[in-house]
């Protein structure tokens, strides 16, 4: 058996490195390869930008929220019991920590009252559990937070101070709206605070960046979240529903999943998308090899007949020419991986596609490729390469040796 596989493999290398009097085979040999290259190349230079983006986003949108977040189902006075469902909380299997955070929608104005007008969303938290974003500051320190004298501190998004011309030190008017008992009963009053900038965080995503952070709401020992973050954030459905048991029934779970639900899926179709629109690429290079194949057939028929009698069986002939075939599959799948591989981690390395941080919430295209997807890549070419070489080998199998050898 050994020894026909030989002889099977050996056949169809020779063929394929033999200088024929055609050369116009040799030529769409190559073309063949090169397509099956260049297929191969993009699926993987494309599936690293996707991936590249998912991982960005994903990192970036889960440094400044919670994995799996315990809200109201009916937004009503908040969450009162929140100190005795943290220890509960927190004994949940993958939950690293538990942080009751008060959100608040909010005014901003610059240095002086002078800067420019824009709206936040403020978020109150406990100063010894800061979110992991907040550990590594752009400018500032997460301590002075916790240490501020005079006025209190606050810590604002890249984006945000930006637009509003804040810097580090620098007074930052807070508009909030609070509840106020007059003598014609409660009413939404706005009422303004002034804090000290004591840090400024980026988080690599746009939106993320236009998030402020401390306690300005008058709301009294409430909070309306409480964010709990894992140590597998795959792990949040099942850590989403052993909360929502411990909460009772006032109180649902929102995993990060669900929260960025829309942006994951679109990301997911558009590798969908981009693969078949690439993997196009391949269908091209397979009629190459088909092209090939038959050509060949047609140029060996006289050796195919002497083969066949010398004893060589038909089934033998058949692996001929598929081994041929697969041969140029797989020698374009290996030049296809090493080129996407390079070109994907130098690219990212070395930042090659700026973008505008401003439109694409990125400054350069991220790339991350992955081993799993040339798996499957790999193996999806060399599939399509052996599906072109079915017909042509099949053919060469019908050669008949007396039809074949009778001018001979």
């Amino acid at each position: 058996m050994a020894t026909t596989r030989t002889f099977e493999l050996f056949i169809a290398n020779r063929y394929l490195r033999a200088k024929r009097k055609q050369a116009v085979i040799s030529v769409i040999t190559v073309i063949s390869v090169i397509g099956v290259a260049a297929g191969v190349m993009a699926l993987v230079i494309a599936i690293s930008i996707n991936n590249g983006f998912r991982s960005t986003l994903q990192r970036s949108l889960l440094g400044a929220t919670a994995h799996v977040t315990l809200l109201e189902k009916d937004p009503l006075d908040g969450i009162t019991n929140w100190a005795e469902l943290v220890p509960k909380l927190q004994a949940i299997p993958h939950v690293t920590s538990v942080s009751p955070v008060l959100y608040g929608k909010v005014i901003l104005n610059g240095p002086g009252g002078l800067g420019q007008i824009e709206g936040a969303e403020l978020k109150g938290i406990p100063v010894h559990m800061p979110p992991e974003m907040l550990r590594h500051l752009k400018q500032g320190s997460f301590d002075a937070l916790k240490n501020a004298s005079g006025l209190p501190g606050i810590i604002l998004g890249s984006g945000l101070a930006q637009k509003t011309g804040m810097i580090l030190n620098s007074i930052v008017s807070v508009t909030a709206p609070q509840e106020v008992l007059t003598p014609m009963g409660m009413h939404i009053s706005l009422v303004q605070y002034q804090f000290r900038v004591v840090g400024i965080f980026e988080s690599g995503f746009f939106e993320v960046d236009a998030f402020s952070v401390q306690q300005a709401f008058n709301l009294g020992p409430v909070v309306n979240a409480i964010e709990m973050r894992l140590d597998d954030i795959y792990q949040a459905p099942q850590v989403g529903e052993a909360a929502e048991k411990i909460a009772g029934p006032r109180l649902g779970a929102k995993t990060w999943m669900e929260q960025f639900h829309q942006i994951l899926s679109a990301l997911n179709t558009e590798k969908i998308v981009t693969a078949i629109t690439i993997g196009l690429i391949q269908l091209v290079a397979a009629l190459n090899i088909l092209i090939t194949l038959i050509m060949m057939v047609m140029e060996k028929n006289r050796d195919i007949a002497v083969m066949i009698s010398m004893g060589a069986k038909r089934q033998q002939i058949r692996k001929i020419f598929v081994l041929q075939g697969l041969m140029i599959g797989i020698v374009g799948t290996v030049i296809g991986l090493a080129l996407g591989y390079t070109l994907s981690l130098l690219a990212n390395q070395y930042h090659w596609i700026p973008l505008n941080p401003d439109v694409y919430s990125l400054s350069y295209v991220p790339f991350n490729p992955r081993w799993q997807d040339g798996i499957w890549i790999a193996a999806a070419a060399i599939f399509v390469s052996f599906i072109a070489t079915l017909y042509p080998a099949r053919n060469a199998t019908r050669v008949a040796p007396a039809e074949a050898l009778r001018y001979e």
